[in-house]
């Protein structure tokens, strides 16, 4: 019985070994084997993968680019031809067959100071707001009571607080006649608000007589609401604004400061010098008799001006509001004296050579 077990037991000794010894290392090898065919085949793969990414990524990239710098060029053509067409005059048919000026901006307007008469108009009796011309008033009504302009006043911080175009700081001293300069000059909107303040009327009083000044001169189009022009409650029509550009230009006080194309102050060490936003006077080859420039958001680029036709011809006042850029108020407003000067001996009965000027 015993060595029965033995020899049963011996018997499974080796039938185990043979397992352990022939089975489990060709399993595992396998195993291995596999696993390393695995590894190897998934490499390439990935390798792929990436590569493929790669490209893609760098085509995509590729491609935006060309698409933006396509776009650039189809925006900075546009932008040329705007511009070239802008500083083209247009001109239309009016209901009686006439040739006429068609101009880009909202409202417009050709007057002849001498006679009250509307010689051309596009919507000028149309109520928009004006911005910075609303400082032509400003002017008018500080001046009323003939202050003594070399009286030195103190900034303060109420004139500068949000006043967006400004040379002015709070504590500055600086005269009467600097900030009148300051707002007719270089439309300083802090510079007019000071005005209003040491005026004889106070801030309190300024607006509403700025108001009832307007309605003396027949300005019936025409509101104010601060006196910058920053508020676009500030309103009047092309109509209203010529017949006031015509008005000032009698005042040397006002006119001779509008004519000017810089101005020079002192305050404390400093020395500020400023030049006209109106580009006619800047560049001078038209005779500005008066002429003050808006702009905010709600008014559009606008200008009022008093110029004189050539060869010391009538004056006339022309006035564009909302035109569509800065340089676009200047080239409609040569295009109307343009065309004005041209039709000057039928308008006026004395022959006058086209004025030439350019639209820089």
């Amino acid at each position: 019985m015993i060595a029965s077990r033995i020899v049963t037991t011996a018997r499974l000794w080796f039938v185990l070994t043979a397992i352990l010894c022939l089975g489990f290392p060709a399993s595992t090898t396998a195993q291995s084997a596999s696993r390393s065919r695995s590894a190897t085949e998934a490499t390439p793969k990935k390798t792929t993968t990436k590569k493929t990414t790669t490209r893609k990524t760098t085509a995509s990239s590729g491609t935006s680019r060309a698409r933006r710098a396509r776009l650039a060029r189809i925006r900075a053509e546009a932008r040329a031809r705007a511009l070239r067409e802008a500083q083209e005059p247009r001109f239309k048919l009016d209901e009686s067959g006439t040739l006429v000026p068609d101009v880009r901006a909202e409202a417009a307007i050709i007057y002849d100071s001498e006679s009250g008469q509307v010689l051309w108009e596009s919507n000028s009796q149309n109520q928009r707001s004006i911005a910075s011309i609303t400082k032509v008033m400003t002017a008018v009504v500080f001046l009323e009571d003939s202050p003594d302009l070399s009286e030195e006043v103190v900034v303060q911080r109420s004139d500068v607080r949000q006043a967006s175009t400004t040379y002015l700081k709070a504590g500055y001293k600086v005269t009467k006649n600097d900030l009148l300069h300051l707002a007719l000059i270089a439309s300083d909107n802090a510079a007019a608000r000071a005005l209003g303040r040491v005026s004889s009327l106070g801030s309190d009083g300024f607006i509403p007589r700025m108001n009832s000044k307007a309605a003396e001169l027949g300005l019936t189009s025409t509101s104010y609401a601060d006196p910058s022009g920053l508020l676009a409650a500030n309103v009047s029509s092309a109509f209203d604004m010529a017949r006031l550009i015509t008005y000032v230009s009698g005042d040397e006080r006002i006119a001779g400061v509008m004519q000017k194309q810089s101005h020079s102050i002192t305050a404390g060490r400093r020395v500020i010098t400023v030049h006209s936003t109106n580009q006619l006077v800047m560049n001078g080859d038209v005779d500005v008799q008066a002429g003050k420039t808006g702009f905010i958001r709600n008014a559009g680029y606008c200008l009022a001006t008093l110029l004189r036709l050539p060869q010391g011809g009538p004056q006339v006042a022309v006035v564009v509001l909302g035109a569509k850029s800065n340089a676009g108020r200047f080239w409609e407003t040569r295009h109307l004296f343009n065309w004005i000067a041209s039709k000057a001996e039928a308008v006026f009965g004395t022959p006058l050579q086209a004025a030439t000027a350019t639209a820089d």
